[in-house]
């Protein structure tokens, strides 16, 4: 929409698929009406008119504010739940619906296809068109569809509603690049953590709440509640949310050239631009850890020498929710004043040495073992995924880089899923251990392949460049004199 609805030629300009135009006058003469526009096109107007607050004036700039990154990390919490609310509540739905549970399965795995698919084909908008009309569409969309859930009592109807649900549901991965870029480089690293923090608590907290309503009222209730915080959401983001404008507004390409190129730009960054490159090596490692340890941490519950219940095992998820409050702590004193490699080996460590003392110190610490490994895999892992994200939104355009970070999670939750269940099948849980310390001891080869001064794809050229410093607004590296004769390797 535009910024001002007595502005006729900005809708033209504007890369937006809805147009709000004046209608033209109208001598006394003529006796034909003009035709009033539909219900459904005044409703889509009218919800994404935007409140004068937010609106961007020439004498007003939207910059980065504590208000928006807050902003962010709720939606994205709220929209990721919507990923997670499934889990606990399959067996239930199951036998409401009439169906095996291998059948319900579909509805998770629908989801989170969907999601993959949105990532790859509704995230590169976010260069076409303005956030907040983008946004508050795909959240829009996201409330239509949950409805649908909420209400329908076929399954054929719920499975594809949730494939449409988890392929709207991708605001997170436009949220936290805009935010990347809005930070200034000094505050960076903390506010992308604490937009992932907001979005890794609606992965841990859905999952015990849906399990303890589930137990005591009808798995209905829990897509209710889901319902009434998408609903709180669209309120939320359509009064305060502005309207950032448009990427490259002096492009004047159609949508469609537009669109190829951004998708073709985002292969071609990934093979030109080692950070890139390094960073998305080291996200796909580090997440196929996490899913493989929380994959498998059920079955190594449920049975001997544990024998926990469904609410038990929930729990666990809990302590997701303490590492998301630790993250946004280190990337303010670390991530933010050291290399990312430093950040990241920190808790490649971390992660080993409490995956050692879990797998492989026989029954000492009982229960404390699996607490242990899932603080540490949990806060370790996600600490690569931080300090490279906000390295590379530093230097590369951060929603075409999002879009390839997070593809790469993805394929990495896949594959640790499906590698940790196998070898869980076969060689149980201290051969799951294995597992994780190769990937992660694999992880720090990779990093060390490349110094952070370093141009090329290998090499410390320039030094190891540890510590970072913010000189002037900006972040510089100590002895930040770079050696600009130096040859890519």
């Amino acid at each position: 929409m535009p910024h001002s609805l007595s502005d006729n030629s900005e809708p033209k300009q504007d890369g937006y698929a809805i147009e709000v135009k004046t209608a033209p006058s109208v001598s006394t003469s003529t006796t034909t009406s003009q035709p009033q526009p539909s219900i459904f096109k005044r409703f889509i107007t009218s919800s994404l008119w935007t409140p004068s607050w937010c609106r961007q004036q020439p004498d007003r700039e939207f910059g980065y504010t504590p208000g928006i990154v807050l902003l962010s990390a709720f939606a994205s919490a709220v929209a990721a739940a919507n990923l997670y609310y499934t889990y606990p509540v399959l067996n239930k739905a199951a036998d409401d619906f009439g169906i095996s549970y291998e059948r319900a399965a579909l509805i998770p795995q629908l989801l989170q296809g969907g999601y993959g698919i949105g990532i790859l084909f509704l995230c590169p908008l976010g260069d076409v068109f303005r956030l907040r009309p983008l946004i508050l569409t795909l959240t829009l969309a996201t409330t239509c569809t949950w409805l649908g859930l909420c209400l329908t009592n076929s399954f054929e109807v719920f499975t594809t509603l949730s494939f449409f649900t988890g392929f709207v549901t991708v605001s997170p991965q436009l949220l936290i690049p805009l935010i990347g870029t809005l930070a200034p480089p000094e505050r960076r690293a903390t506010a992308v953590s604490l937009v992932l923090a907001g979005m890794m608590m609606g992965l841990a907290v859905p999952r015990v709440v849906a399990g303890i309503v589930t137990q005591y009222t009808p798995w209905r209730n829990i897509y209710w509640v889901a319902l009434g915080l998408q609903c709180i959401l669209v309120a939320l983001m359509w009064l305060f949310f502005p309207d950032y404008p448009r990427p490259d507004p002096t492009n004047t390409q159609t949508f469609s050239r537009k669109y190829i190129n951004i998708l073709a730009s985002i292969i071609r960054m990934t093979f030109k631009e080692p950070i890139l490159a390094y960073g998305c090596l080291v996200t796909f490692l580090v997440n196929a850890v996490q899913a493989s340890f929380w994959t498998t941490l059920t079955a190594h519950l449920a049975g001997p020498p544990f024998h926990f219940g469904p609410l038990n095992i929930g729990l666990f998820s809990m302590i997701g929710v303490g590492t998301t409050v630790l993250i946004p702590v280190y990337a303010h004193f670390v991530i933010e004043r050291f290399a990312p490699y430093f950040a990241t080996i920190n808790g490649l460590l971390l992660t080993i040495v409490t995956v050692a003392l879990d797998c492989y110190t026989g029954d000492v610490l009982k229960i404390g073992g699996p607490i242990l490994q899932a603080f540490g895999v949990d806060f370790g892992v996600q600490l690569g995924s931080v300090a490279y994200r906000a390295a590379v939104y530093k230097e590369l355009p951060a929603n075409r880089a999002s879009v390839i970070f997070t593809a790469c999670a993805f394929i990495g939750q896949l594959v640790g899923t499906s590698v940790g269940n196998t070898v869980y099948a076969r060689g149980g849980w201290s051969n799951v251990g294995i597992f994780h310390i190769a990937f992660a001891l694999v992880t720090m080869v990779v990093i060390f392949l490349r110094g952070p001064k370093e141009k090329g794809w290998f090499g410390w050229t320039g030094g190891a460049g540890l510590r970072l410093e913010n000189a002037g607004g900006k972040q510089k590296e100590e002895g930040s004199e770079s050696d600009e004769n130096s040859t890519k390797v």
